[in-house]
């Protein structure tokens, strides 16, 4: 037999079938913008390569309400996430395993990623309650008790056979501050070594850390001391994204980019709307996930370069153009806001045809900073983005243009 490994997709030929294999994860930095902190990589995993800058949509129990995992192939997303603790406890990490892991469960041959069930502390707070020892959470769905250890994440997470998994971390809300975020910073660290002792695929599953330490630059500068000691694969920036103010937002972003390890990947953890993303990729990130584009589609609105379309308004009922006519996703070639409008009101087939509009808006958009960061043109890029987004210079919010300056990019 000949054995052959591709050098780029981590794929191995055995005389003639093609399988995947589990490899380390690669990073390979393909161009760096000359101006920002902006850059394009190949990731490198074990169900292929994922290009970077990406967004990575949120499929929360195995599956993205109202789309198929075969439309999303097609839309060219090589990589998506599942909850961790939505998973854990239904269908349950047994029934996962018994289909050989997550990708065999939802028939997806692509990259996942797994969140840990961390920020299920903040999204379910009245239901848990945090120890050294993990967090004690009652289950929404049958009301019992669950304790989700570091060890018991990463276990659930070796069950579901993730590409890229998360450490639990001691999450508390982004406007919350005092002594309760140096604690869950702190606690983050010593979880995160425990998710390291208990993963028993290290060969075969990426370990990311996740960088706490709330809106305090000092908290977030020891979390980044202590956390790029361990060699993990990547690093998330976490307990961002919880509402507050964005001048604060964006500069922990950009503090932790300026301390986080060149040649590890990036991952901004919940960050989904345009100009966040454009922005965050020029302050530095690789990845992106958030369920906003799955969402606001089911409540009608369609993503766009200007802003968004809310079909679901009387101004529609008339309109016989595509929600976008320079989109070239099954939606936009097959249905009019028309067509969409009225069918909102009958059947819930319009929320999935604009859930694939908004994915492959998001895909599309994050292909387009590539090129313009490959080409050297991605202070340009986000010149015209703004434009586009908001037309008057005096409609750009001021944190934006403040997060862009800090980078070198002075907008027009």
């Amino acid at each position: 037999l000949v054995t052959k490994v591709h050098p780029v997709t981590g794929m191995v030929s055995v005389s003639g079938t093609i399988m995947p294999v589990a490899a380390p994860l690669t990073l390979r930095i393909v161009a760096e913008c000359t101006v920002s902190k902006a850059r394009a990589c190949d990731l490198v995993l074990p169900h292929g390569s994922v290009t970077t800058p990406v967004f990575m949509p949120v499929g929360t129990q195995g599956t993205l309400k109202g789309i198929t995992t075969q439309q999303l192939e097609s839309l060219g997303c090589h990589i998506c996430l599942g909850n961790t603790y939505h998973l854990g406890t239904r269908p349950g990490p047994e029934l996962i395993k018994k289909a050989n892991g997550l990708h065999g469960f939802m028939n997806w041959k692509r990259n996942l990623l797994t969140d840990s069930g961390g920020f299920q502390m903040v999204s379910l707070v009245e239901l848990s309650e945090v120890t050294e020892e993990g967090v004690q959470f009652q289950s929404p769905y049958d009301k019992k008790e669950i304790l989700l250890t570091p060890e018991k994440s990463i276990e659930i997470q070796n069950a579901l056979g993730s590409d890229i998994m998360m450490q639990l971390d001691d999450v508390v809300s982004s406007t919350i501050s005092g002594p309760r975020v140096e604690d869950a910073m702190l606690r983050s660290v010593r979880w995160l070594d425990r998710c390291i002792a208990a993963n028993k695929n290290p060969d075969k599953q990426n370990l990311f850390a996740i960088i706490q330490g709330g809106l305090d630059s000092e908290l977030r500068k020891k979390c980044l001391e202590e956390m790029t000691k361990r060699d993990v694969p990547g690093f998330a920036i976490g307990g961002l994204s919880g509402g507050e103010e964005k001048d604060q937002f964006w500069r922990m972003v950009t503090l932790s980019t300026d301390y986080l390890p060149r040649e590890k990947p990036r991952y901004l953890m919940g960050v989904g709307y345009a100009t966040d993303l454009v922005v965050c990729v020029a302050l530095g990130c690789d990845m992106f996930d958030c369920v906003f584009p799955t969402r606001t589609a089911r409540f009608g609105s369609a993503l766009v370069p200007w802003g968004s379309l809310q079909l679901k308004n009387k101004q529609y009922e008339k309109d016989f153009k595509p929600i976008d006519e320079k989109c070239d996703c099954p939606t936009c070639k097959r249905c009019t806001r028309a067509y969409l409008h009225a069918l909102f009101k009958t059947d819930t087939a319009a929320l999935h045809h604009i859930t694939i509009h908004n994915i492959a808006y998001q895909l599309n958009l994050m292909n387009s900073v590539r090129a313009s960061i490959i080409s050297q043109n991605f202070p340009q890029f986000v010149q015209q983005f703004m434009k586009t987004m908001y037309i008057r210079i005096e409609d750009y919010p001021k944190w934006v243009v403040d997060a862009l300056e800090s980078v070198s990019i002075k907008l027009e």
